[in-house]
């Protein structure tokens, strides 16, 4: 899950398929923002009244990354969280790359890309937190041609599954360690001159206050700070075993789906999709019932002694994630919340959207 719990899944192009284009807005400045000196108009605009140009509210993986990026820009930034990376719902999520309840749609599909890319690249300059794992995916819906997601990643294959599967899809998938992604990438925030502050809000007119733009990346809190009725959570209870060996993430598109992640100490094991349930207290049977549907789809999980168990609440959005600035009294806010179980995958992506819609 990413901006929760997080059941991404992750598949490449198929074979022969086309990658898309970059996310809106991805390396390049906004089409007609530049000043003749080629600096974005947007990075500056409230420097005459001492503030920052964007202050980003809200500290999880949609958060950090949409920060990076105005940074990267130029603009002066401030991140307003009202938590540590560790308290926030990205910290929950088992952070393995895939459109979990998504989409389909070729601006999803673009940030997917986006993301993947990044996160490969992370990988490659060993930064920490960021693994690649070889994934098994067992469908059950009898689908024969390219899932839609294929063309954001690599090198998908396609193999027989027994019953009660009808299809296995193996690729190669980008794994996020949150717990140390996360510092990691706060502290490259601030090492890049952002302000990184420890602050609550009330009411999103706190920020405009203080800068002319406001990015507005708070998860479930957009619910009641922009009056949306249509963000709900979706409760997400994981269990953590000691990692004995396993290398290979697997996961069961069933109902409620199965899934299997090994990071480098321990695996993370899942999950469940409860809409509305706003309890974050783990339920025993349904750890039991976890386990048992885990062990049964890998084995080698016999015996793994528990070291954990967790709840996020996903900030999930009726009608998908929303990305669009909107003209308020004090300036512009720019929401960027709603992308319930697929954070870590769409982060990147929506980040670059995002910079261009700010500055």
């Amino acid at each position: 899950m990413a901006t929760g719990i997080n059941d991404d899944k992750d598949t490449g192009p198929a074979r022969g398929g086309r990658r898309p284009g970059p996310a809106t807005g991805a390396g390049r400045p906004p089409r007609g923002r530049t000043s003749d000196s080629g600096r974005v108009r947007g990075a500056g605009l409230g420097q005459d009244r001492g503030m920052a140009d964007v202050i980003v509210v809200g500290g999880g993986i949609i958060g950090l990354t949409a920060a990076t990026r105005l940074r990267e820009r130029g603009a002066e930034v401030t991140v307003w969280s009202a938590q540590e990376p560790a308290e926030t719902v990205s910290a929950v999520a088992a952070a393995a790359w895939y459109p979990t309840r998504t989409g389909p749609g070729e601006r999803i599909l673009a940030w997917a890309a986006a993301s993947y890319d990044q996160f490969r690249r992370d990988a490659f300059d060993r930064v920490p937190g960021v693994l690649v794992r070889e994934t098994r995916n067992l469908e059950r819906s009898g689908a024969t041609g390219e899932p839609w997601w294929a063309p954001a990643a690599r090198g998908v294959r396609y193999h027989p599954a027994p019953a009660p599967w009808t299809r296995e899809v193996r690729f190669r998938a980008p794994l996020v360690e949150m717990g140390e992604y996360l510092p990691w990438l706060r502290e490259r925030l601030r090492t890049a001159g952002a302000r990184v502050l420890r602050r609550r809000v009330d009411r999103l007119e706190e920020a405009l206050v203080e800068a002319p733009v406001v990015v507005n990346a708070t998860g479930l809190a957009a619910g009641p700070l922009c009056g949306d009725p249509d963000v709900l959570p979706a409760r997400g209870q994981i269990v953590l075993v000691a990692n004995t060996g396993i290398y290979t993430s697997v996961r069961d598109e069933g109902e409620p789906g199965t899934y299997v992640h090994p990071r480098s100490r321990d695996v993370v094991l899942g999950g469940t999709w409860q809409e509305g349930d706003w309890n974050t207290t783990p339920d025993p049977a349904t750890r039991d019932a976890i386990l048992e549907r885990c062990r049964a789809l890998v084995p080698e999980l016999a015996g793994a002694p528990i070291v954990g168990e967790k709840v996020g609440l996903r900030p999930v959005r009726r009608g998908g994630p929303r990305v669009e600035a909107e003209k308020w009294p004090g300036g512009t806010v720019v929401h960027a919340y709603g992308h319930g179980g697929a954070g870590m995958t769409l982060c990147w992506g929506c980040a670059d959207e995002v910079a261009a819609l700010a500055l």
